[in-house]
């Protein structure tokens, strides 16, 4: 069982400049897909992106809609065209990656210019769809054969895009691709280069240190606006809102921040995302127990320390050849059902995007290969008073050449990680196979009461405890 003692978490550095991905990786990325097009056997990829939804399309090519939309067109040739509106006229791609761009202007924001626009359909038609091509899109959601509606028919992108390519190719042509970039087995956006592992890292250094800040600077009439000014992204984009909450509107917890106070003994919940992380924390406004009300202080810490054991028994289970639905049931072995539930998966892929999709499902069958980045998100909804707890992190998988890549390419990276892995296995007792490695700042840390952060939680089998 775990349980609280004075832990001081260590200061594990920080990388100043971004990692970039060399251009010949975005050149093998294009590649992949064009081989898995033909292995699904596709003619033609549409990989549709707006400002929310851009991964894919950012993956192969380093670009991103802003304002806008815009739709990769690929063959399994390898030929590429980029449909952008107005402004994205001005933030294209790397030229070297060959990708022909076309002005498509219904892709610009409302009262925008449009008479320079050729149809899609004709543009569509020109790229090579008609009667028999087999098109798969991509967007950001991939459907599982369990979906009620289809997995292969149900698509998410726009439907006057949708519209097109079935009237042109036949509507038994067109179909959900999204598995190649996020199928739970083998999407290519599933296993991580050295590179985007590198760019990973810087990404959870700032969002865990920005978390640290605001935990930091959390205490009795703070509001929760005051607070956001320590989200810091580091010139990255933001992956998801930023979530700030006390008190009732925790039960909110996806809530943005607001002009509420801080009081003593409330709950409260912080997380902040960019691109390729996120960091979360929960717990109460609180110096120690005697801080809470009866019935939550005697309830509270049984609660915590079940949400640790949880948590420490997650990141044991993980290791490479390991099942999903191993590490599923290694966490749902220390879950005390009088305590805690779980809200979603326990845990799941990350990437550009937040979520990509969650192998962690009851008797899984994903084997757990070098190069997934995963995120510890087990979210413990109480089973008795109304409380919160929350650590989410996040890191990698990598097996023994991934490791010794990363050293050399990335030695600071790889000194922190170091690090991150002696905090946790010394300090907090967490037992870590050498495949996984901690990417944030706050590595499986977690103050149960946020106005004395020198007390956390550890497992039991912690040195000195």
């Amino acid at each position: 069982m775990s349980q609280i003692r004075r832990i001081i978490l260590p200061d594990f550095g920080l990388e100043q400049d971004l990692p970039r991905i060399p251009l010949p990786e975005y050149e093998e990325r294009l590649a992949a897909t064009a081989q898995r097009m033909r292995k699904a056997g596709l003619d033609v990829l549409a990989v549709y992106a707006d400002r929310e939804h851009c991964a894919n399309i950012a993956f192969l090519t380093g670009f991103e809609p802003r304002f806008e939309e815009a739709l990769l067109l690929l063959d399994a040739a390898g030929r590429r065209v980029l449909l952008v509106g107005n402004e994205c006229m001005g933030y294209l791609p790397e030229a070297a990656l060959r990708c022909q761009i076309v002005l498509y202007q219904n892709f610009s924001l409302m009262g925008q210019p449009r008479e320079q626009s050729r149809p899609l359909r004709s543009i569509l038609a020109e790229f090579g769809i008609s009667k028999g091509t087999k098109v798969g899109t991509t967007g950001w959601k991939h459907f599982d054969a369990g979906s009620p509606d289809g997995a292969e028919t149900t698509i998410e992108i726009p439907a006057y895009i949708v519209d097109v390519l079935r009237d042109l190719a036949g509507s038994e042509r067109v179909c959900n691709g999204n598995a190649l970039f996020m199928g739970v087995q083998d999407g290519l956006r599933i296993i991580n280069s050295a590179s985007q592992i590198a760019q990973f890292e810087y990404a959870a250094i700032r969002t865990s240190s920005a978390i640290l800040a605001l935990l930091r600077n959390l205490g009795e009439g703070v509001r929760e606006q005051d607070l956001e000014r320590f989200l810091l992204p580091g010139g990255l984009p933001l992956s998801c809102h930023a979530m700030i909450s006390f008190g009732d509107k925790v039960r909110r917890g996806l809530s943005s921040p607001s002009s509420r106070a801080a009081k003593l003994g409330d709950a409260f919940t912080v997380g902040f995302g960019v691109w390729g992380a996120l960091s979360s924390r929960a717990g109460v406004i609180a110096r120690g127990a005697q801080d809470l009300e009866q019935p939550l202080r005697e309830f509270y810490e049984p609660y915590v320390r079940n949400y640790f054991d949880v948590v420490a028994a997650w990141y044991e289970a993980l290791r490479l050849g390991a099942l999903s639905g191993e590490v599923f049931a290694a966490a749902e072995a220390r879950r005390d059902d009088r305590l805690l539930r779980f809200a979603v998966n326990p845990g799941h892929y990350i990437h550009l995007d937040e979520w990509v999709h969650s192998p962690f499902v009851r008797d899984g069958q994903v084997e757990l290969r070098s190069g997934m980045a995963l995120q510890m998100d087990i979210i413990p909804v109480s089973q008795g008073p109304f409380c919160y707890s929350n650590a989410e992190d996040g890191l990698v998988l990598a097996g023994e050449p991934l490791r010794k890549e990363l050293a050399s390419r990335y030695p600071a990276c790889w000194a922190r990680i170091q690090k991150r892995r002696s905090f946790m296995t010394r300090e907090l007792g967490i037992a870590l196979d050498e495949s996984v490695l901690p990417l944030g700042n706050t590595p499986a840390w977690l103050p149960p009461y946020d106005l004395n952060l020198d007390l956390a939680l550890t497992n039991a089998k912690a040195s000195g405890s």
